[in-house]
């Protein structure tokens, strides 16, 4: 377990040249090495929340000029004394500051120890910890709005709602164990039952909830299916605007899965072209066509692409069959100005929802992003909703539903109180372990360890 009475102290920017770097320090000493570095106002005078200019020295010899923001504890991130120096980003400045706060006593912060500071003195709890790091990570706004939601306590309100209501009955159960001898019941059974599922149903939709907020996050895995030639390469190039995957009127070109990232109106995409589906002509194909369909089983999302003037109705519906999907399948028709208006319609019969395109002429390319778009948004996601996207938090969920079914089971066996009291209690821990109020320093060592440094 980190060392809490130290003074830590770490680059706070990334790696890189850039116009400004930053350091940040956070410990009782903090101010402290912050005066003995600095040349300009003393600190330790100087209000919380306010920015001072001046010269970092070392001797006669001036490191840099900077500007230090000063913030002092408990009012600020960590909820300690806290300084951070913003100089010149060259990387040998930044390494000669931080090696001089070494030297004045601070110590290498380890990663994510800033944020485990905040979240040992009360600033946030675990999942709120927890979301400054995916905020740090997200690369959409889909992304940046779950997590934002989370590190607002979106999530931590939600349960401790659940978990008020709990400890309610777990007191009243608990206070039955004081009068056994009287035979008393303080907590009513039915209005427990009624509680419990009604918990359950909750975080049954939370849980549900996670395989939108995973792929939110982390982005739609969303396979590109289909015939060899059908245009799946063609396709990928035309959403990426740019010529990303050899095209090619060879049959089995595409060997092995591409994967690209595409930013539709905020939300993610993981574009996945595959190898074409069809029986190989030699064993490095079979590779390939053995990929697509694991890719697929993988997927949140498929898109299968066909050539429309090559197949019928009848060997679509029959493609479409082999997929066995067990996610959304989007049917795009390819090389719409080869057919007639009656084999669209044809095709059409079987898939309302098909779209019609022609992926090498970039004819309705749009269509895709907007069916795309409508899938994510077909699960009534909003901003403003409570979704799960961390795993841990999906496996705590799980037990403390495991520990309900375990007061429901007692409640039928008509067991005594103390035993449902044990099943209410170990719920209650397993939501505890989300927001922080039950933890252990195995836990907290593998959460912050995934931080960056700095952070």
């Amino acid at each position: 377990m980190m060392k809490q009475g130290d003074t830590i102290s770490a680059i706070a920017t990334p790696q890189g040249q850039g116009a400004i770097g930053i350091i940040r320090l956070s410990g009782p000493n903090a101010i402290n090495i912050g005066e003995q570095l600095f040349h300009g106002k003393p600190l330790s005078g100087q209000k919380s929340h306010t920015l001072h200019f001046g010269t970092i020295r070392k001797g006669s010899r001036i490191i840099d000029e900077v500007v230090i923001s000063l913030f002092k504890g408990p009012h600020s991130y960590t909820g300690e004394d806290v300084i951070e120096i913003s100089c010149h980003g060259s990387n040998f400045i930044l390494q000669e500051i931080l090696q001089y706060t070494y030297e004045l006593g601070a110590r290498p912060a380890e990663p994510g120890e800033f944020t485990l500071r905040a979240f040992l003195n009360g600033k946030m709890d675990l999942s709120q910890a927890e979301a400054v790091a995916d905020l740090i990570a997200s690369s959409s706004e889909a992304s940046h709005k779950l997590a934002m939601q989370q590190m607002r306590g979106g999530f931590s309100n939600r349960l401790q709602q659940l978990r008020e209501e709990l400890v309610h009955f777990a007191s009243m159960i608990e206070l039955e164990l004081d009068f056994s001898e009287e035979d008393v019941e303080f907590a009513n059974r039915e209005q427990l039952i009624e509680l419990v599922q009604n918990i359950q149903k909750v975080l049954q939709q939370l849980m549900q909830s996670f395989k939108l907020g995973n792929v939110l996050k982390n982005g739609v895995a969303t396979v590109i299916a289909g015939r060899p030639n059908a245009g799946k390469s063609t396709l990928l190039n035309a959403l990426l605007q740019e010529e990303r995957a050899i095209v090619s009127d060879i049959p089995g070109t595409t060997r092995d899965t591409i994967e690209e990232l595409i930013n539709i109106d905020g939300v993610l995409f993981r574009l996945i072209d595959t190898a074409g589906i069809r029986d190989a002509s030699d064993k490095i194909e079979a590779i390939g066509v053995g990929k697509t369909m694991e890719q697929i089983k993988r997927s949140a999302l498929v898109v299968y692409l066909f050539d429309m003037s090559a197949l019928s109705p009848e060997e679509l519906q029959a493609d479409v069959a082999k997929l066995e999907a067990e996610v959304p399948v989007i049917v795009i028709g390819n090389k719409k100005d080869l057919v007639s208006t009656e084999s669209i319609k044809a095709f059409a019969a079987l898939y309302p929802d098909m779209i019609t395109i022609s992926s090498l002429h970039l004819d309705n390319i749009e269509a895709v992003n907007h069916a795309l778009l409508a899938q994510v948004h077909a699960d009534n996601w909003q901003a403003e909703s409570t979704i799960v996207t961390n795993a841990r938090h999906v496996d705590v969920l799980r037990r403390a539903h495991e520990g309900l079914d375990n007061v429901l089971l007692g409640i039928d066996h008509q067991v005594s109180g103390e035993f449902l009291a044990l099943d209410i209690r170990s719920a209650l821990d397993a939501l505890g372990e989300i927001t922080g109020e039950i933890t252990t320093d195995d836990l907290l060592g593998n959460i912050f360890s995934k931080f960056c440094i700095g952070k």
